[in-house]
């Protein structure tokens, strides 16, 4: 008896997740595709096949003539890795064979960039994936990973008399212990939040199906008089944003007189696949700033959100102008996108294909599970999240001591079905909020009714939010946009404290409805600065603050926000 329509749909979808779990979220029809995209026009372009061996006799004449000055005692180089590429820096790799070994890997690297790249025909996102897939097995190959072609792991196992490897043995079994049982790594036992991250003094003063609300304790005998509230990505715990005490965002500015409330966003279960983009904009964007309005009245507040709290910040903000409500004073965006079209190498897991095969996972198990996420933002730095590691801890056998950051960033979240599925198609694949069309209440929201203030920030080597990316302010709104671009990653540069080394930021500020000014020009024209960009960022809020005001109380009881315990609360230890 043949199945009914929708008994065949949710078998296929069955299959689907199925595969998903096989290949940790990546899709092999995405990646088949891409193959042949490139493949067929590779076969199609004779001048590109004559270029690539034309290449390929240079490289390896180039490479003979290397070896030959090797042989005859001689050096000189033969080509240089890229700028990031620290795996042969080492003075052992000068000498022989292994010169040869990493100047080969080299000379076949940049052999194969030229061959999966700028072959006629072939679709930018295809071109994009081939490349990268190419680089990761590539990587995988390198002479740093094995114990043979590595003159370091080498030299240690002869100092060590084979101590690195049987230590290195025992690294590689707690890790293998640890994933089978679920455990996060070794060390992150060292910062629990509430105990050793996470405990600038606060209070829970409302909860919801979704978040929690912190306020923090002042520690000033007066503050502004405008509170900040911080929007979080949901993606991650809240407390990268207080962290030690000595790298917390939220501390810093209390210390400085101003009053902030966090959101703690809950880690989603399959109860809750059904939550939707307009369910957090509602349970945590509005529901939060209903809550600091009611505690702290009659003044504009200071919104601030990180990454994918920041995007869902600015659609909510642009749905309050277009409606009426100005309660928000100014708005503060941290690594946070809103036109998607250059949202780097992340698009690489975005395409229909792709997307399909997550929509499906997500169905079956009602949410994406935190190691499936985690899985794709390795791969986009496998050769220092997964290489360079592995062969730090298993063939140097050297355990890297764990840090509050690193910690942190294993305590990873579920993201629902049904909202995760929404963001990927409406913001990612089809760029509605940038375009006008994503919509909150029913209507769509414009960015252009923006006219409050804003703070972005942008990080130089951000793989997640590039920084030309979240440059993209200055073309979706004329509101004023004062910009720092500071160095580090997507979390590294926003941790970024005061007294931290090799700190520097660039900013500059274009007046409400200024003229229009690319990012290289901006990047040349601003005005450079050490140390950390918090302070001028700091500066801001304070100069776009009324005057100083005496303590808010902690909660509003009468206004039914009554403090339901200490900081930081339930929702950050839901695992």
């Amino acid at each position: 008896m043949p199945l009914a329509s929708a008994e065949q749909a949710n078998f296929d979808r069955l299959a689907h997740a199925s595969l998903g779990r096989l290949t940790g979220g990546l899709s092999p029809s995405s990646l088949t595709m891409a193959y042949w995209d490139w493949l067929v026009h590779l076969l199609q372009a004779p001048g590109k096949r004559a270029q690539l061996a034309a290449k390929a006799a240079t490289k390896t004449s180039r490479f003979l003539r290397y070896a030959g000055r090797v042989a005859a005692g001689g050096d000189g180089g033969c080509i240089e890795p890229l700028p990031r590429d620290h795996r042969f820096d080492a003075p052992e790799w000068k000498t022989f064979p292994f010169n040869l070994m990493s100047q080969s890997f080299l000379l076949t690297q940049q052999w194969w960039h030229n061959a999966t790249t700028d072959v006629h025909g072939v679709s930018r996102h295809h071109e994009d994936m081939v490349s990268f897939v190419a680089r990761q097995l590539l990587d995988m190959a390198s002479p740093s990973n094995f114990l043979w072609s590595n003159p370091l792991a080498l030299k240690r196992t002869i100092e060590t008399a084979g101590g690195n490897l049987r230590q290195g043995m025992v690294n590689w079994w707690e890790d293998v212990e640890h994933a089978l049982r679920k455990l996060p790594p070794i060390g992150t036992e060292a910062f629990k939040p509430g105990e050793q991250v996470a405990v600038t003094p606060g209070k829970v003063v409302y909860r919801n199906r979704l978040i929690e609300l912190i306020q923090y304790e002042p520690a000033a005998e007066k503050v502004q008089a405008e509170p900040i509230l911080i929007i979080p990505a949901w993606i991650m715990k809240y407390y990268i944003l207080d962290l030690s005490p000595h790298n917390s965002l939220v501390r810093y500015l209390v210390e400085r007189g101003h009053t902030v409330f966090i959101v703690s966003w809950k880690n989603p279960d399959a109860d809750d696949r059904d939550l939707s983009l307009q369910d957090y904009a509602d349970l945590g964007v509005r529901a939060a700033i209903d809550a600091v309005s009611a505690i702290v009245p009659d003044v504009g507040i200071h919104a601030v959100g990180y990454c994918l709290g920041g995007t869902l910040l600015a659609a909510t903000a642009a749905a309050m102008a277009r409606d009426g409500d100005s309660r928000l004073k100014t708005l503060t965006l941290l690594a946070a996108q809103m036109d998607f079209t250059e949202a780097g190498e992340l698009l690489l897991f975005v395409d229909e294909a792709q997307v399909n095969l997550l929509e499906d996972l997500m169905w079956s198990q009602g949410y994406l599970d935190s190691r499936q996420m985690t899985g794709a933002f390795q791969l986009l730095r496998s050769k220092d999240l997964v290489w360079s590691r592995m062969t730090h801890e298993y063939l140097m056998g050297e355990r890297e001591a764990m840090t509050d950051l690193m910690a942190w960033n294993v305590d990873a979240t579920r993201m629902p079905y049904k909202m995760h599925s929404e963001y990927l198609r409406q913001l990612f694949l089809d760029n509605m909020l940038a375009e006008g069309r994503f919509e909150l209440d029913g209507r769509a929201v414009s960015l252009q009714d923006l006219r409050l203030p804003i703070f972005a920030v942008g990080t130089e080597t951000d793989h997640i939010a590039p920084w030309r990316s979240v440059f993209k302010v200055h073309i979706l709104t004329d509101a004023e946009v004062t910009f720092a671009l500071t160095i580090g990653g997507h979390n590294a540069g926003i941790v970024s404290e005061p007294g931290h080394p090799h700190r520097r930021y660039r900013i500059a500020t274009r007046p409400f409805e200024g003229a229009y000014r690319d990012p290289e020009s901006w990047y040349e024209a601003a005005d450079e600065f050490e140390g950390s960009w918090w302070r001028a960022w700091e500066q801001w809020l304070t100069d776009h603050s009324s005057a100083l005001s005496t303590l808010p109380t902690m909660g509003a009881p009468a206004k039914g926000y009554a403090v339901l315990g200490d900081a930081p609360g339930e929702y950050i230890h839901i695992a």
